[in-house]
């Protein structure tokens, strides 16, 4: 069994411990779940996660509990393609559906994941991003994912449901070592229905294209959306097509946060990609290294973060190889992919 040490990481760590141990049929012991943080231990939407690919594999379980710190995964025989998942808070299920995505590698029969919880909230990627940035990448190299989004969810109540369907997958070899030019910037921007009258979308939508004109930077889609949703809130993602990739920029309103002060952040967050050379945004970094890891390939990330250090460390528990070499302004990431013995 694959003893993991999760005291310097978080909820990735955990996912992709996961993930890894159905790909590779390998049975896992994860101590010191989320050991960094101020509360260590399976918060709803991590136990939410261990639960589902349970499920999905029919594993056999010890520690699975709110607040367990230690977790022993022991991947069965069964696979099931019908799958779903409520996480009973505003926990984040763009998240949780990291766990699920690189099982398409593997999987024999497509694959029907429906979760509930959190769509936008905060220390999560939108569920805007994961539809729009991060699944169209990621389709530019093999992976077969639609998403549906029947329901937005914010904090604190989430409520949110979305639907993933996964095909098997062949990934070829990641190759992101450059971004080319800047074709246009695409604006998604959602509110609750009680917001609508306050025009919170479209004016998040309209003070990005403004603060966009002003350098001249193309225009592209712009979709405002009001949802009826639980609790109260915004979101923003501001989407740049390059070439040769995709890099995503994203914001949430919260109280007495006016909605140009929501497009701003999402703006500031894509001019300072805009000064590096990098082919991904930060947050990308670290979601592509499992697939990086697969496939293998290069990408160009602007910053070597904690996030890729301790995701790294957990692939080569696994056998995965990742380089980093950290340059001048950027940090390539390069891997020759999996090669199983």
């Amino acid at each position: 069994m694959l003893t993991v040490d999760g005291a310097d990481g978080g909820g990735q760590l955990l996912r992709t411990s996961l993930s890894l141990a159905v790909i590779t049929d390998t049975s896992v012991r994860i101590e010191s779940i989320r050991g960094s943080r101020p509360e260590p231990g399976l918060k709803p939407q991590h136990l939410a996660a261990v639960e589902l690919l349970a499920e999905y594999c029919d594993a056999d379980l010890e520690g699975a509990a709110l607040g367990s710190e230690a977790l022993v995964f022991e991947p069965g025989d069964v696979r099931r393609h019908t799958l779903s998942a409520d996480i009973e808070t505003a926990g984040s299920v763009t998240l949780l559906l990291d766990t699920v995505l690189p099982l398409a590698t593997v999987l024999d029969d497509p694959l029907t994941v429906t979760a509930t919880g959190g769509t936008d909230v905060k220390w999560s990627p939108p569920v805007a991003y994961l539809r729009h940035v991060k699944l169209p990448l990621l389709a530019r190299f093999g992976l077969d994912a639609e998403l549906e989004v029947d329901r937005v969810g914010f904090y604190p109540k989430g409520g949110g449901e979305v639907t993933l369907r996964l095909s098997l997958s062949s990934l070829s070899p990641i190759d992101l070592g450059a971004r080319g030019s800047l074709r246009a910037v695409d604006v998604y921007s959602t509110a609750s229905a009680d917001l609508e009258a306050s025009d919170v979308a479209d004016r998040q939508a309209d003070r990005v294209f403004e603060r966009l004109g002003e350098t001249g930077v193309p225009p592209g889609e712009r979709t405002v959306r009001y949802a009826e949703t639980r609790s109260p809130g915004s979101s923003l993602v501001v989407r740049a097509r390059y070439d040769r990739t995709l890099a995503g920029f994203d914001a949430l309103g919260e109280p007495g946060r006016p909605s140009e002060a929501v497009a701003d952040l999402a703006v500031e967050d894509f001019e300072q990609f805009r000064e590096t050379d990098a082919a991904v945004d930060r947050h990308m970094a670290d979601q592509l290294l499992v697939f990086l890891a697969i496939a293998g390939g290069r990408v160009v990330v602007p910053e070597r973060t904690d996030h890729v250090r301790t995701h790294r460390s957990v692939l080569s528990e696994f056998g995965y190889d990742v380089s980093i070499d950290s340059g001048d302004e950027t940090v390539l990431l390069t891997s020759p992919g999996y090669h199983p013995a």
